[in-house]
């Protein structure tokens, strides 16, 4: 008994220590420095995993930042390339496009990681397992995006090889989604608010 109960002491010092820490790290000369600029470009699209930089707004402001903006761009690869070429700071993106990015020597710094998994596979009935994707047409933007780079490690684990064993296609994505409910595709991969709209039409369930 007094074991146990000397661990529970010395577990609620060390948390009561670490939180002062935390809350004495305010006082840093860091945090009270000016920035050396007020301005933030974040990218903007259509996904909706990119919601929690709208929760940053206010952050950033919390942190001095009084010009925030956002500029339009395209998701995935598109964006890896747009903040290449610095049309904007910061964007959340997969790291497939950014890993292929700064392997071809494109000036990316990668700051840390969230969650963003979004994508769903669909397929007609000629699909049932990922292994049935051999020989088959599947629907992506372009390559190297992230639906093609996903898909292709979701592949190769099974022992498909993506580069021999799957047609991949180009459409838009209405006109993927098209594709699919005619049968004329096998698969194709979705992302928000692709697999809400299959639902909302009955092209998948």
């Amino acid at each position: 008994m007094q074991t146990t109960q000397s661990r529970r002491r010395f577990l609620a010092t060390l948390s009561s220590v670490g939180a002062a820490s935390l809350i004495g790290a305010r006082d840093s000369d860091a945090q009270d420095a000016r920035l050396e600029t007020t301005t933030v470009r974040l990218s903007k699209n259509a996904s909706i995993c990119i919601a929690p930089q709208y929760i940053a707004d206010e952050l950033l402001r919390a942190e001095g930042f009084t010009d925030i903006r956002y500029v339009e761009t395209d998701s995935g690869a598109a964006a890896a390339r747009s903040v290449a070429r610095g049309e904007f700071d910061f964007t959340t993106n997969f790291a497939p496009p950014l890993i292929i990015a700064i392997d071809a020597g494109e000036p990316i710094t990668i700051v840390g990681g969230l969650h963003a998994g979004c994508y769903e596979l669909f397929g007609t009935e000629r699909v049932k397992t990922i292994r049935d994707l051999k020989g088959k047409t599947v629907a992506i933007p372009e390559l190297g995006s992230a639906h093609h780079i996903f898909l292709s490690g979701m592949a190769a684990y099974v022992g498909v090889d993506p580069t021999r064993d799957i047609s991949f296609v180009f459409h838009p994505t209405a006109e993927s989604m098209q594709l699919l409910a005619e049968g004329k595709i096998d698969a194709l991969m979705g992302f928000p608010p692709v697999p809400q709209e299959l639902r909302a039409k009955r092209l998948a369930m």
